[in-house]
C-alpha cells in the first residue's frame, strides 16, 4: 500500500481471510465471524470484532493472534486491537422440530449402566456454563433420575408444587426427580415414557429468560423408548456417547452409535470414562479396566474421540454430596479434562451448524 494510499475497512477485511476456522476449513470473513461493521479505524490504530460460534471455542485465541498478525502485516498500521465475541448459532439438522427456546440439544447416551453417563452430562453442562454459554440440564431417565442427587437438590422437593425448572449452578434443570420422594419408582411402559420425554422437551419453558445456547440431556441406558422418543420429536445437534474402556462397555457403545446413526442423529463423539487412575501415593497410573481400545474403536467406526477422564475418586464424592467436581474443584485435573471435552463437544455442534445449511444433496446420512 503506497504512502498517499489510505488504510481502509476493505484492506483490513481481505486480511482476515487469511485466518481459517481449522475445523470448519474456512476463512472467517465468508463464515461471518467478521464483516465491515466490525472494522474500526482511528488513524493508524485498528479495532475488530470477531464473533465466533460459541464461547468454548478451543481456538479462540489462536485466532485472536492470527488475525492481529494478519491486520498488522498491512502497511500504515500500528497497533491492533481483536476483541472475541460468541453468538451460538442454532442447529437445524434435519430432525422432528427444535424444542423452543433452545439452540442446540445435545444428547449424553449410553447403552450401558454404570458408566457414569449422568456424571458426565452434568459436568458437560457445568464445562460449557463455564465457557459462558447459557446451558440448561434435562433428565430424561424418567425411571432412575439422578440428576437431583449430583445438583444438590432433594428429591420429591417439588412435589406439592409441580415440576417446573430449577436454578441450580448457573443451570436451568428439570428432572423427574424433583416430583419422586426417595425410593418411590415409577413403573411406565413404553407409551408413557415417550410421552413423559415430549412434555418435558416441549412444554418446559426452556428459554422463557432467553434462549438457550445448549440443552444437554441425560439419556437413560438402552436404546429404546426414552432415545427413541427424543429421536423423533426433537431436533437433536448431536448425541455424546459415554463408555468405560472395558470391551463389554465398547461393545454396547458401538451399539448405541448403530441405533442414533439409523435415527439420523448426528454423533458428536465418545468419552472415555473412568479412563485410569493415579495413584495417589506413588503418582503412577492404572488402567483399571483397559487401555487404547476406545480410541482405536472410535478410528475403526469413524467418530470423534472426545477425550478421556480418569478415575478419581473426588468426581464421586461430589456426586454423592451434591457439589459436581467443575463446582468443588474447578482447577483440578479431572475438571480441565472436562473442560477441554466440552470444548470438542462445541466445536463439533458449530460444525453441525454449518452443515445443516449445505443442500441436503451435499448433507451426510
Amino acid at each position: 500500500m503506497d504512502g498517499d494510499k489510505k488504510l481502509t475497512k476493505e484492506a483490513v477485511l481481505e486480511a482476515l481471510r487469511q485466518v481459517h476456522d481449522p475445523d470448519l476449513g474456512r476463512d472467517i470473513v465468508s463464515l461471518g465471524f467478521v464483516s465491515l461493521e466490525d472494522i474500526a479505524l482511528c488513524g493508524d490504530q485498528v479495532k475488530v470484532s470477531i464473533t465466533l460460534t460459541t464461547p468454548a471455542c478451543p481456538v479462540r485465541e489462536e485466532m485472536r493472534r492470527q488475525a492481529q498478525e494478519a491486520i498488522l502485516a498491512l502497511p500504515g498500521v500500528a497497533s491492533v486491537e481483536v476483541e472475541m465475541k460468541a453468538n451460538v448459532r442454532p442447529t437445524g439438522f434435519r430432525g422432528p422440530r427444535p424444542v423452543a427456546g433452545v439452540r442446540n440439544l445435545i444428547a449424553v447416551a449410553s447403552n450401558k449402566g454404570g458408566v457414569g453417563k449422568s456424571t458426565v452430562a452434568v459436568n458437560l453442562a457445568l464445562a460449557l456454563r463455564n465457557y459462558g454459554a447459557r446451558v440448561g440440564l434435562l433428565d430424561a431417565d424418567l425411571t432412575g433420575p439422578n440428576v437431583p442427587t449430583m445438583l444438590g437438590l432433594p428429591p420429591g422437593f417439588q412435589a406439592d408444587k409441580g415440576l417446573s425448572i430449577v436454578e441450580r449452578y448457573g443451570l436451568r434443570a428439570v428432572s423427574l426427580g424433583f416430583l419422586l420422594p426417595p425410593g418411590t419408582a415409577v413403573i411406565w411402559r413404553g407409551p408413557l415414557i415417550g410421552t413423559g420425554i415430549r412434555q418435558l422437551l416441549h412444554d418446559i419453558p426452556w428459554g422463557e429468560e432467553g434462549e438457550l445456547d445448549y440443552l444437554v440431556v441425560d439419556l437413560p441406558p438402552g436404546t429404546s423408548d426414552a432415545s427413541m422418543s427424543l429421536a423423533q420429536d426433537a431436533t437433536v445437534t448431536g448425541v455424546v456417547i459415554v463408555t468405560t474402556p472395558n470391551a463389554v462397555s465398547v461393545e454396547d457403545a458401538l451399539k448405541a452409535v448403530s441405533f442414533f446413526e439409523k435415527l439420523h442423529v448426528p454423533i458428536l463423539g465418545a468419552i472415555e470414562n473412568m479412563s485410569y487412575f493415579i495413584c495417589p501415593h506413588c503418582g503412577g497410573r492404572v488402567d483399571i479396566f483397559g487401555h487404547g481400545l476406545v480410541e482405536k474403536v472410535c478410528q475403526e467406526v469413524g467418530i470423534d474421540y472426545l477425550g478421556a477422564i480418569p478415575l478419581d475418586p473426588k468426581v464421586r464424592e461430589g456426586a454423592d454430596r451434591g457439589v459436581p467436581i467443575l463446582e468443588a474443584e474447578p482447577d483440578s485435573p479431572v475438571s480441565q479434562v472436562i473442560m477441554a471435552i466440552a470444548q470438542k463437544v462445541a466445536a463439533k455442534v458449530s460444525i453441525q451448524h454449518f452443515l445443516a445449511q449445505e443442500p441436503p444433496s451435499q448433507q451426510k446420512d
